[in-house]
């Protein structure tokens, strides 16, 4: 039978893949991209476009499918076998594209292609692959070249062993207490945790550090001491500081080599460090700029962030004895607060927010704004999900069907914490076929599962996430472009949080909640009067949540200006919250579960920064909606197409910059980030 990792007619066949496939499929494609690459770097072969496409392109774009499909389903859906095949795997796969990337042939021969011979999205692929060259060590010699590839395939490994400390960390820990322990934790919370005891022939409610169920005790519950157990477990996880057995996951030695090797990458390409290589393709200029953008931004929102934390202060002495909070008891002050202050909580809302019914009102504003048409499809026969609540979708326009999307929602054991979007296959007019090929891309996401036959539940921070993600999605699924090398995925990574952050805009406009709410019990939508309240505390404690990313930020952009902060990581980590933070955390609180910065596939390392950088990009591109908005408050169609020519569609055929530009007349203001978050007094 044939291995359905190499079966690229039309899906991935993930009813069909099983470990055992993983070693053999990866072997045959890299030995295919291989003789791909032998080939088109041989003597006379035609040194034009079309012909290295057809050639190599199609050959590493096959490999990059499969592994894709592989490393997704280590993501969602782990198991020892599976695990232990990825990471058998890895370490040639890594070696594959290190050795792509810096071979000297490839390098003169995308050199000597003539550009006066190549198409607008040809011209700027082929720019972007000779900076690529160069950042990947291309130009380098000897020895510097033998270890820049030992780095990479290092790196990976480490990365790979990070994202799985991180996800044992979280899994293997659980409490079981009693539901008189309990007290406010909200009643589909309550529900789920007796279920999961259930489910293992205990008699209680299971505790985890999953986030539908750390999060809410956080929030929710009267039982402080309970309260410091669960956070002191959530932030030791993987490190020293965890209990017992747990302690032997600890991160600490990986993320101190991650740094040192990425100083090391960055000397070896002639970067004074890591932070400097890192913005090399990125919008921002230098880590000067970005740490001027995060420490004015930060100046700007500390007055907020002051108040916030002075009201939650005065209410938690006054209301509810604490005259000393401690870092597990502020999202316990915070939510008692907004129910005071607002007169609802996220538990009066969330009843609202049915799964279905949310998912029902993201399709609708979509199909609105860009003119397409999202509707349910079968994987079935095709190759199907990899777990019974992966869905599948299509979007059409025309009636033709434009992309394809698996939407994965609920938490579980073997799934990484946290929510992404994921390419699976890009856009691309195919050079063997002259077929154009649509993409498919994985939304995940970590949300609560549905208990008791009732429709899962969100919060409203849950449907905020699914929005961002879905935003990420539609910059991969409604580019327009032909060429794979141009599409989303080689957008500046400092703009690729446009798109989804924009889409979250949408959660606060009526026109769009009031009908993607269904009460789960009545069935009523959600009254104007507790959106009125929602919308009034919109802003609450932005402050002290914007001092929160700025800090997360500088501590990413530190560690990679000055390598020697690897030699402690929680002095760094304390000196950063020292000086720019108004909580502080224990001294036992641990940073080594940050997959964005030290994780499989993360990414954000010296780029953190991007999450306030594309704010404020998204909301000025948001800005352009206020302004045109109709008569009744709905967004302008017009806009939104216009949104989706410039943006979505151009994927990285021009530089984001001109992307924006062209789609809002000129370079972006702080203003309506500002605005949006209530702080332009601070101005």
């Amino acid at each position: 039978m044939k291995n359905p990792l190499l079966d690229f007619t039309d899906l991935p066949q993930f009813d069909s893949i099983k470990p055992e496939h993983v070693g053999p499929a990866v072997a045959e494609l890299l030995a295919s991209a291989q003789a791909a690459r032998e080939a088109v770097c041989a003597p006379g072969f035609a040194a034009s476009w079309a012909a290295v496409s057809a050639r190599l392109d199609v050959a590493t774009e096959r490999l990059s499918r499969a592994w894709g499909a592989v490393g997704h389903l280590n993501a969602v859906a782990d198991t020892p076998e599976l695990r232990a095949a990825y990471n058998a795997a890895l370490p040639d796969v890594t070696a594959f594209w290190t050795d792509l990337g810096a071979d000297e042939r490839l390098y003169a021969l995308y050199k000597s292609i003539d550009p006066t011979h190549l198409n607008a999205e040809q011209t700027r692929a082929r720019e972007l692959a000779l900076r690529n060259f160069v950042l990947s060590g291309a130009e380098l010699q000897g020895d510097a070249k033998t270890r820049y590839s030992a780095i990479q395939d290092r790196m990976a490994e480490l990365g790979a062993k990070f994202s799985e400390n991180a996800l044992d960390a979280t899994d293997r820990w659980e409490m079981l207490v009693q539901a008189d322990q309990l007290t406010g934790l909200p009643a589909d919370v309550l529900a789920a945790t007796a279920a999961a005891a259930t489910a293992k022939g205990l008699s209680g409610n299971l505790l985890t550090l999953k986030m539908p169920c750390y999060l809410p005790l956080m929030q929710f519950c009267g039982n402080r001491k309970l309260r410091e157990t669960i956070y002191r477990a959530y932030v030791t996880r993987a490190s020293d500081q965890a209990e017992g057995e747990l302690a032997k996951l600890d991160n600490a030695d990986n993320m101190a080599e991650q740094i040192a090797l990425r100083q090391e990458e960055a000397r070896l390409l002639g970067f004074a460090n890591y932070a400097e290589l890192s913005l090399a393709p990125k919008m921002a200029q230098s880590p000067r700029q970005v740490i001027d953008f995060l420490r004015d931004l930060a100046g700007r929102a500390r007055p907020s962030a002051e108040r916030d934390l002075a009201d939650m202060r005065s209410y938690a002495a006054e209301h509810l004895g604490l005259t000393d909070p401690q870092s597990w008891d502020w999202p316990y002050i915070g939510e008692k607060l907004k129910e005071a202050r607002y007169s609802y909580s996220e538990q009066e809302v969330k009843q609202y927010f049915t799964q279905p019914k949310v998912i029902a009102g993201l399709f609708r504003i979509t199909e609105a704004l860009f003119q397409v048409q999202i509707k349910p499809a079968s994987a079935l026969g095709l190759g199907g999900t990899w777990h019974a609540a992966a869905e599948f979708y299509a979007i059409e326009r025309g009636g033709k069907t434009i992309a394809q999307f698996y939407l994965d929602n609920p938490a579980r054991n073997g799934k990484r914490g946290g929510a992404w979007m994921d390419v699976c296959r890009d856009r691309w007019l195919r050079p063997d076929s002259g077929q154009l090929q649509t993409p498919i891309s994985y939304l995940t996401c970590n949300f609560a599962d549905s208990v008791n036959g009732q429709p899962a539940l969100l919060t409203h921070d849950d449907v905020i996430t699914l929005f961002h993600e879905f935003g990420h999605g539609l910059h991969l699924m409604l580019t327009q472009v032909n060429e794979r090398d141009v599409g989303m995925g080689a957008v500046e990574w400092d703009a690729i949080e446009l798109p989804s952050q924009f889409m979250e805009n949408f959660c606060w406009e009526w026109g769009v909640l009031q009908n993607m709410t269904a009460h789960v019990d009545t069935g009523a939508p959600l009254p104007r009067a507790l959106f009125d309240k929602m919308l009034a505390a919109k802003n609450y404690q932005s402050g002290l949540q914007t001092l929160r990313q700025i800090e997360f930020g500088l501590y990413d952009m530190g560690m990679h200006v000055d390598a020697s902060t690897a030699n402690d990581l929680v002095a760094h980590q304390r000196a950063v919250n020292a000086d720019v933070a108004l909580l502080h955390p224990p001294a036992y609180f641990r940073n080594n579960t940050f997959n964005h910065l030290f994780g499989q596939g993360g990414g954000y390392a010296a780029g953190y920064y991007s999450y306030k950088w594309a704010e404020l990009l998204s909301a000025d591109a948001y800005a352009a909606f206020e302004e045109t908005a109709l008569a009744d408050g709905s967004p302008n169609p017009e806009t939104g197409w216009k949104y989706c020519s410039e943006i979505l569609a151009v994927g990285s055929a021009r530089p984001a910059m001109d992307s924006f530009k062209a789609f809002r007349g000129r370079e972006p203001k702080i203003d309506a980030l500002l605005r949006h978050n209530g702080m332009l007094e601070a101005v």
